[in-house]
């Protein structure tokens, strides 16, 4: 199944990186529910929101920002 990581929203479409490039979707083409920094699963017409995923990638950006700002 298609993954991707959405980066951001402009004026009708969502950026969204799949497999390290951005790719311009039409934002009808996304859950409404579907915010940036959420992890995305392509179901074959809509781009649905992997709420796991997103927890996933959340916990390990905290965990790395957490190593960084150690004293």
């Amino acid at each position: 199944m298609l993954t991707g990581i959405v980066e951001g929203f402009e004026e009708g479409i969502c950026l969204l990186e799949i497999n390290g490039n951005v790719e311009t979707v039409p934002r009808e083409l996304m859950d409404p529910d579907v915010r940036a920094g959420d992890v995305v699963l392509w179901d074959g017409g809509r781009w649905r929101k992997d709420r796991d995923l997103t927890e996933e990638r959340t916990r390990k950006i905290r965990e790395l920002m957490n190593e960084v700002w150690e004293d």
